[in-house]
């Protein structure tokens, strides 16, 4: 074969490839920009298809795993998105169609929402050092060591977070909280109200907010707070039960029932902690009201669920006698009426003359005189006998009380009778002066004697 020929055919072949690689150098990019444009256009399936054809051509093409992946998230194939992210982390080639940091964020949320938090931490540290001025991610950082319960190492990014944007609600809220789980109500309060200026809808923050303002006793703050937090599903039932608890010890009764019993009406998990708090809370309500047989089904309800929960199990042992003992059922739930009534009957009982019979906190008082004397002339002494329809020990500070009265009044004997018992303290200050205890059991056997 002449030179001549030969030579022909190898610069045919040279132009030949020459011709391809210019082709494929112009097509590739128009292809990719196709790509991204169907992307944009929220074209997903046509996006899918051309991207696997770009990378069945180039298998190590970062653009295209990345459009890719972009493709799967806009199908809400957020799985299959993070399998591409993490071949373009593997080839580590930035630029054109992958830029690098928006990149980052992208995989970053990903790992984050699949909670592989230890991959999204590395991905946020990363984005800290390409972009140290950017208060986002510094604030991202924060939340992924609070999720890891660094709590000191989440305060200083998120005030990091707040140097460079001091108007972001977001980590404004988070050091709040973490100050309020501290215990430094001060700098929490001022952090969650500035989260509140920042961010109107953050009802998380009011919830804490109002949790601080009920524990400062301030409850009309605190319920105003409540009643925004119970705005956000999330915060709803929670806000109800603080609600109510405002209002149980504002003494407002009534409301409280009124938001407690709504709270756990509206619960979806009955089993949730806070609604274990709403029944207990509302059994004090009903306690209250004197509605003893509700005030006991709750207890019954929350020793089912938790026997230990706080003072369940003692409650329900001090109300034993009421569910079997209709005399102590009758006396706890008398009206004033019934009651005087009934204290009547028992200190004629006691062999004692009434004189006088008038209502006091929490039960009723008698002043009674010792009946017949043998002694024609004998001077009949007064007594003062107190009625307490109690459900808590009585304390010394009740007996003293009693006792002052007694110096004021001239009566020199005095009887306390309660339906519940007396602490050792109120035994002792008795033990050497004139006044007698008739305890539960004691009321028991005189109401067994007496027809009411």
């Amino acid at each position: 074969m002449p030179i001549v020929v030969v030579l022909i055919i190898i610069l045919g072949v040279a132009i030949g490839f020459i011709t391809f690689f210019i082709v494929r150098s112009l097509v590739a990019p128009k292809r990719m920009a196709t790509l991204a444009e169907y992307i944009k256009q929220k074209k997903t399936s046509a996006a899918i298809k051309l991207a696997k054809q770009l990378i069945a051509k180039e298998s190590r093409n970062p653009e295209a795993h990345y459009l890719l992946g972009q493709a799967y998230e806009q199908d809400g194939k957020h799985e299959l998105a993070l399998m591409e992210y993490k071949i373009v982390n593997q080839i580590s080639n930035f630029g054109g169609y992958c830029p690098e940091v928006p990149f980052r964020t992208r995989i970053a949320t990903l790992f984050k929402n699949f909670n592989q938090h230890e991959e999204a931490l590395k991905e946020y540290l990363l984005l800290v050092n390409a972009e140290p001025n950017n208060a986002q991610h510094y604030y991202n950082v924060g939340l992924l060591f609070e999720i890891r319960e660094r709590t000191d190492k989440a305060a200083n990014y998120y005030r990091k977070a707040l140097e460079l944007d001091p108007r972001h609600g977001g980590a404004h809220y988070h050091l709040g909280f973490l100050l309020y789980r501290a215990k430094r109500p001060v700098e929490a309060k001022k952090e969650l109200e500035l989260a509140i200026r920042f961010d109107p809808d953050n009802h998380a923050s009011y919830y804490y907010l109002g949790k601080l303002q009920k524990e400062q006793q301030d409850y009309v703050a605190a319920l105003v707070a409540f009643e925004k937090a119970q705005k956000s599903p999330e915060f709803k039932t929670k806000a109800l039960v603080e609600r109510g608890a405002c209002y149980l010890q504002s003494n407002n009764i009534d409301r409280a029932v009124a938001e407690l019993e709504r709270a756990i009406k509206l619960a979806e998990d009955p089993n949730a902690p806070e609604i274990l708090y709403g029944r207990y809370f509302l059994a004090a309500a009903y306690e209250k009201l004197r509605n003893f047989e509700a005030a006991i089904g709750q207890w019954e309800k929350i020793y089912a669920k938790k026997p230990g929960f706080r003072d369940v199990a003692e409650k329900l042992s001090q109300y034993q006698e009421f569910r079997t003992d209709d005399r102590i059922k009758d006396y706890l739930i008398a009206g004033q009426d019934e009651l005087q009534e009934m204290c009547r009957r028992i200190v004629e009982r006691m062999g004692l003359t009434v004189r006088d019979i008038n209502p006091i906190q929490g039960g009723c008082e008698v002043i009674a005189v010792e009946g017949q004397s043998k002694w024609r002339n004998a001077r009949k002494l007064p007594k003062i006998i107190r009625f307490f329809q109690a459900t808590e020990l009585i304390d010394e500070s009740t007996l003293r009380a009693m006792h002052e009265e007694m110096k004021t009044q001239g009566i020199n004997r005095g009887v306390v009778v309660s339906s519940a018992n007396f602490s050792r303290m109120a035994m002792d200050f008795v033990e050497n002066r004139p006044i007698d205890l008739v305890d539960k059991e004691k009321l028991q056997g005189l109401l067994k004697q007496v027809s009411v």
